[in-house]
């Protein structure tokens, strides 16, 4: 079998260096082709070294020469700016594109993988909240496969597998009836609007059960988080948001199930760990090895599930609405999120803040129906142009 080749985006961050631990197990069969960072020129320069790519890219151009210095050694090829990303994807020698940047940064890189045709790991569920409708139209134009990495997704993903084909009469689909998007419900589950009205920024970050980047943690305790991947979903699955429903799962062991129409429900169940589901996405279509712990059905007796609370976690009712508006809308709702998330961060607004500021930038917001990738650029900008201050 001959390898896949390997561009990854946001290798420095926590879906890249996940990544990078599946090819380190998996040499054999997976090659780092071409990384791609923001700003930690310090972490891009190990993993150059140790993985020796064809080619890196710097994003953040100050830190250019301090990388080139450290490549001169080597074959490897440096560029920087956000427009070198868009090159590498496209680069021939390329068989997956892994798209880990996080937020809206992570749109135009991945639809020109797309455009490209290329196979894309996609982590970044930024591009699908904010241009789902687009971007699946290019992959089904370029015949580009899609390959969820979310854990939710990716779930969602496998349990499908099967569920269509070729039979003597003809093709046949399966009817979904419900997607059952699981939430660990975060560090905030259980308490009350006034029990977090004070909740400090340590206290958001300690997710119960997974490693995550500030920004997604953070998202997870607003279910936020939860809110975007409903959205992928539709755009992924092609099922309405109003068969999308969410459940609480505080122990984050059942990934998602899928509800098919004659009342059967199947499930992806499995430790709670990002590599499992971005393995699957670089094998895909086979299964290897994992040295992940197996789950254990006696150390969990007891698997829960509840309701969430959406007057408390106001977020995830935002979501629902901004895609049954539709249009640029969600693309407002990612960018004032992104805002609202730094301000918490920064200290300037409280937790629940967030949530408002989101509100108030949908109801601003001037409508586009049908938006095109220059609109979503625009809405971007102008959203975070308004309130980034």
């Amino acid at each position: 079998m001959n390898k896949k080749r390997l561009a990854i985006l946001g290798s420095t961050g926590s879906i890249g260096t996940q990544t990078l631990n599946v090819v380190r197990r998996h040499s054999d069969l997976l090659e780092v082709e071409a990384l791609v960072a923001g700003s930690n020129a310090d972490l891009l320069i190990e993993q150059a070294l140790e993985f020796n790519p064809n080619m890196i890219v710097i994003a953040d151009k100050s830190q250019y020469s301090k990388v080139n210095e450290a490549m001169k050694a080597t074959d490897v090829k440096v560029f920087a700016g956000a427009e070198s990303i868009g090159p590498v994807v496209e680069m021939d020698s390329v068989d997956l594109v892994m798209a880990a940047i996080v937020g809206f940064a992570g749109l135009q890189p991945t639809l020109r993988a797309v455009q490209a045709g290329k196979t894309v790991a996609l982590a970044n569920k930024e591009t699908m909240v904010v241009a789902g409708d687009i971007v699946t139209a290019e992959a089904r134009r370029h015949g580009v496969a899609i390959l969820p990495v979310d854990s939710e997704h990716s779930a969602i993903f496998q349990t499908l597998q099967g569920e269509s084909g070729m039979q003597a009469d003809g093709l046949f689909i399966n009817k979904i009836d419900k997607i059952l998007l699981t939430a660990s419900g975060g560090p905030l589950f259980g308490r009350s609007r006034d029990e977090i009205q004070s909740v400090t920024l340590d206290e958001v970050l300690k997710h119960p059960n997974w490693k995550m980047g500030r920004k997604v943690t953070i998202d997870s305790a607003s279910l936020m988080n939860k809110g975007l991947e409903v959205i992928e979903a539709k755009w992924l699955f092609g099922v309405e948001a109003d068969r999308i429903e969410v459940l609480v799962h505080p122990q984050s062991i059942v990934h998602s199930m899928v509800q098919f129409e004659d009342g059967s429900i199947k499930a992806q169940l499995g430790t709670p760990t990002m590599e499992t589901p971005i393995q699957y996405a670089l094998s895909y279509p086979r299964r290897i090895e994992s040295h992940i712990p197996r789950f254990s059905f006696y150390d969990h007796p007891e698997l829960t599930f509840f309701r969430p609370d959406t007057d408390t976690f106001r977020c995830l009712p935002l979501a629902y609405e901004a895609i049954g508006r539709g249009g640029n809308i969600p693309c407002v709702m990612n960018a004032a999120n992104e805002v609202a998330v730094q301000r918490f961060i920064e200290g300037r607004i409280p937790f629940l803040a967030i949530a408002d500021f989101v509100a108030e930038a949908m109801a601003k917001a001037p409508y586009i129906a049908k938006p095109t990738i220059d609109d979503l650029l625009e809405s971007d900008k102008m959203t975070r142009q308004q309130y980034n201050n």
